[in-house]
């Protein structure tokens, strides 16, 4: 039961103030304003984005898109318990996911079917002080939910917001089977690259750095996983960038082959710098990837049958007590020093389990101690 102040219902979130410094603190439970509902949260991811809120170094703290205090996740699931007005009551009691680029809704972009790059949008847990999920509820609008099937259980439905981007990059790749494709960096987004690109029917290539990355990469059976020391010379129809490094978007487009496409969804900290002439001399097609919104409900369905199984890729599930030592690379009870820029150790039932994402349950309720 939430703890009562001055009439006010109180809830718990994890809030982070000032760089390298969060802290789980009881806050104002939420309320659904006109189209809005209220969802109590049940299964959250942690990814490199909340890393550099943590660390300071998110641009839109500069850019004034965000400020602290401020609290993330945007890589959620949970169950609606109670609508604004003008939302259809229906949707109490549905599990759902839901979209984390929210549009102004009139602008051109908008209007054109693009809200994910509104110019005026909010970013749920990350950008326009829009409250994430790393909290026992949140707010978001109706609009935005997608329902989950029964078919997903909580951890497939937290992982649907990176499957999306993950999918839109498959797909920016055009890969037709029996196409070769290779995807630079074993995170999260680049492993689940590698799962949609292999359901496709193309033959993956993962490129990382020597050492457990690759190895957890071989023991999802993508044993097609080099270094750059070590990558065999073939031709490469696509090549996809999901790594944070500013030299690789150059490196793939001298790689790919003539009439290839090197898609870009991973940003590198500083800018990457590529020679137009590789581009236009070796007719390249180049695409850039900014958000799962267009691919949420294909990647719904993709799961939903089995097409895809993204759950391997959880290292651990904490509590939100746990979040601050996760944050700060140290390991917790049941997870491991990485999230999903990084590869995360965890101890499962059937020994170690090695992942790059880590998972929230706010519901859990675990002495830091």
């Amino acid at each position: 039961m939430r703890a009562l102040l001055r009439g006010s219902a109180l809830m718990r979130a994890f809030v982070i103030t000032a760089p390298g410094e969060g802290s789980v603190q009881e806050v104002e439970a939420p309320r659904a304003e006109p189209g809005e509902v209220v969802v109590d949260v049940e299964r959250v991811g942690i990814c490199g984005t909340d890393l550099e809120f943590h660390t300071g170094h998110m641009a839109y703290l500069r850019s004034g898109h965000a400020r602290y205090p401020m609290r993330m996740g945007h890589e959620w699931m949970g169950t609606v318990s109670a609508v604004g007005d003008g939302v259809d009551p229906g949707w109490i009691g549905r599990r759902v996911m839901g979209d984390t680029m929210l549009g102004c809704g009139h602008c051109r972009r908008c209007l054109r079917g693009n809200q994910h790059v509104c110019e005026e949008r909010q970013e749920v847990g990350i950008r326009g002080h829009r409250h994430g999920a790393l909290a026992e509820q949140l707010t978001v609008p109706a609009t935005s939910l997608h329902a989950l099937p029964d078919a997903l259980d909580p951890a497939a439905g937290a992982m649907v917001e990176p499957g999306g981007n993950a999918l839109r990059a498959v797909q920016g790749a055009d890969l037709s089977p029996g196409d070769r494709v290779l995807i630079m960096g074993p995170g999260t987004i680049g492993l689940l690259c590698a799962l949609f690109a292999r359901a496709a029917g193309a033959e993956v290539h993962v490129l990382g750095l020597p050492g457990p990355d690759l190895e957890f990469a071989r023991s999802l059976g993508l044993t097609n996983a080099w270094t750059q020391d070590t990558l065999p010379d073939l031709p490469l129809d696509a090549i996809i960038d999901a790594a944070t490094s500013p030299d690789l978007p150059a490196w793939a487009l001298s790689r790919v082959e003539p009439g290839g496409r090197v898609v870009c969804i991973g940003i590198a900290g500083e800018p990457s710098r590529l020679d137009s002439r590789d581009l236009v001399l070796g007719d390249v097609t180049a695409v850039g990837v900014l958000s799962a919104s267009p691919a949420l409900e294909e990647t719904i369905a993709l799961y939903a049958a089995g097409t895809v199984d993204p759950r391997p890729l959880i290292a651990a599930t904490i509590s939100l007590e746990e979040v601050a030592g996760v944050l700060d690379g140290n390991r917790t009870t049941g997870a491991g020093t990485g999230t999903d820029s990084g590869t995360a150790v965890g101890v499962g039932g059937d020994g170690v389990v090695v992942g790059p994402k880590i998972h929230i349950d706010p519901r859990l309720h675990v002495d830091p101690g």
